[in-house]
C-alpha cells in the first residue's frame, strides 16, 4: 500500500507553523506497516488541492488529509475533495448535536458557520473529535482510501490513535497486534543513551526501538507485533530488560507521564508538602505542578522573588549572603529553599536561582544555575549546573532538574 500525506494550510507554506502533523502520522503509519511514500503541502486554494489530489490518486492508494476542516471560509478541504469524488456532503447529526451543545454550555451564540464542520462526505466512516469540533472522516473510492482529519495536533493526534489506526487495522485486515511502550528517560542525552544501545538498534527487527529527543530528555519508543499480544509484551518485556541492564538508572516513567507527573505520585505517596521560591524559573516549577489535578494536596505555595529586594523582604535571605555570594550563589539557592519551607511550614522547600540570559549577571556566565531542595530534618542539598541553549531552554532545563532531583530524594524514603 502507497500512502501519502496531504497536509492543507497556507501558514505552512509561509513558514508560519512546522507540519509536525505529517511527521506524527508517519511514525504512526510505519508501526502499522503502512509505507508512507509522499507528503505534501498545499495552501488553503481549491484549484492547487484539486491539483494535488489528482497528482495523489495516481501514485497512492491511501490519502490521508490534515487540515481544512474548520468553520471558516478558508477551510476548504471537504468541499474539495467531495467535489474531486463526486461524493456529497451531508450533515452527522452526531457532530452537530456535539457542537451544538458546546455552545449553549459556554453560553455562546452559535453562528451559522459553524454547521460547516459538522458536514461529511456521504458513506464515510465518522471518527470522532473528542478534543474539538469537525469530526473526521474515512472512506474508500475507486480502490482507494481517504481519511480527512483536523489540523490542531491537540485534535488530530487522538482522533488518530483512538479512532484511525483502528480504521486501517479493520480495514486492511491486519492480523498482527501491534503493540508499543514509551519508555522516558532524564539525566542522559539523546547521543550518550543511543551509543550506550547502539547494537540493540543496529539488530532490531521486531520488536523495534525508536529513540526521540524533546527539551532536555529522550524517550524510547519500543513497538512489538505479533498474532498473539501475549506474546508481543512478552517481546517488549524482554528487550526493556536489555536496555533497561544498560540505562536503567535514567528511566523515570512510562508512556506520557511527565517528572511533575511522577514528583506529584511521590508526594501524595509520601504524604509530603512543598514549597518553591523561584528566581530564574519565574514560577515554571509552580505552574507545572498546579496544572496537574489534585496539586492543592502537596504544594503549600511558591514566592517569586526575582529581585534581591524580594529575596530579602519576603524570604529573609540574608543581606550578608547577597552582598558578599550574590543572588546567583550555593549560599543564597541554600536560604532560599529553607526560608521558603520555613514561611510556608511545608516539609520540603526548593530554590532556583541562576543566569538564563542573554547576558552575565554578577559576573556569573549565562547558563549558571544552583538549585537547593531543604527537608525537615536533613541537610540542606545544593546542586549546580552549568547548562547552555536559549533563555527557554534553560529555564525548563532548571524546573526538570528539579523535579528529578526531588523525585530521587522522594524515592529514597521509606
Amino acid at each position: 500500500m502507497r500512502t501519502e500525506i496531504i497536509a492543507v494550510g497556507s501558514e505552512l507554506l509561509l513558514g508560519q507553523i512546522v507540519n509536525s502533523n505529517a511527521q506524527f502520522l508517519s511514525k504512526e503509519l510505519a508501526e502499522l506497516g503502512m509505507n508512507v511514500y509522499y507528503h505534501t503541502v498545499v495552501g488553503d486554494n481549491p484549484t492547487r488541492l484539486e491539483q494535488a489530489i489528482k497528482i495523489a490518486k495516481e501514485r497512492s492508494n491511501i490519502i490521508i488529509f490534515t487540515g481544512g476542516l474548520g468553520p471558516t471560509k478558508d477551510d476548504l478541504t471537504k468541499e474539495t475533495i467531495s467535489k474531486s469524488l463526486g461524493k456529497e456532503l451531508i450533515f452527522d447529526q452526531a457532530a452537530l448535536e456535539s457542537i451544538e451543545q458546546y455552545f449553549v454550555q459556554t453560553k455562546r451564540i452559535m453562528s451559522e458557520n459553524n454547521k460547516k464542520q459538522a458536514l461529511v462526505l456521504d458513506g464515510s466512516y465518522i471518527l470522532k473529535n473528542d478534543y474539538g469540533m469537525a469530526p473526521g472522516m474515512a472512506l474508500e473510492v475507486d480502490h482507494t482510501i481517504y481519511m480527512l482529519l483536523p489540523g490542531p495536533p491537540s485534535e488530530m493526534k487522538p482522533m488518530f490513535q483512538n479512532y484511525g489506526r483502528e480504521y486501517f487495522q479493520n480495514q486492511l485486515g491486519f492480523q498482527e497486534k501491534i503493540i508499543s511502550r514509551v519508555l522516558r528517560f532524564f539525566g542522559i542525552g539523546e547521543s550518550q543513551l543511543e551509543t550506550d544501545i547502539q547494537d540493540i538498534i543496529d539488530e532490531q527487527i521486531n520488536p523495534t526501538v525508536a529513540p526521540l529527543a524533546s527539551e532536555g530528555e529522550v524517550t524510547l519508543r519500543l513497538t512489538a507485533k505479533h498474532v498473539d499480544e501475549e506474546v508481543a509484551n512478552q517481546l517488549l518485556n524482554e528487550l526493556e530488560q536489555k536496555i533497561h541492564a544498560r540505562v536503567g538508572e535514567y528511566l523515570y516513567g512510562y508512556e506520557q507521564t511527565t517528572l511533575a507527573q511522577e514528583l506529584k505520585t511521590l508526594l501524595i505517596d509520601k504524604q509530603k508538602t512543598i514549597s518553591a521560591a523561584e528566581s530564574l524559573t519565574g514560577g515554571m516549577f509552580s505552574e507545572q505542578l498546579t496544572a496537574l489535578e489534585g496539586s492543592s494536596q502537596f504544594l503549600k505555595g511558591s514566592i517569586i522573588s526575582y529581585s534581591n529586594e524580594m529575596k530579602a523582604q519576603i524570604l529573609n535571605v540574608s543581606k550578608q549572603t547577597l552582598d558578599e555570594y550574590g543572588a546567583v550563589s550555593e549560599q543564597c539557592a541554600k536560604e532560599m529553599a529553607e526560608q521558603v519551607r520555613k514561611i510556608s511550614n511545608s516539609d520540603i522547600g526548593i530554590s532556583f536561582t541562576g543566569v538564563a540570559g542573554p547576558e552575565p549577571h554578577e559576573g556569573q556566565p549565562v547558563g549558571t544555575v544552583f538549585i537547593g531542595i531543604s527537608m525537615k530534618d536533613s541537610e540542606t542539598k545544593i546542586y549546580p549546573f552549568h547548562f547552555a541553549g536559549s533563555r527557554k531552554g534553560i529555564r525548563v532545563r532548571t524546573v526538570k532538574y528539579g523535579c528529578h532531583y526531588l523525585v530521587k530524594l522522594l524515592s529514597e524514603i521509606e
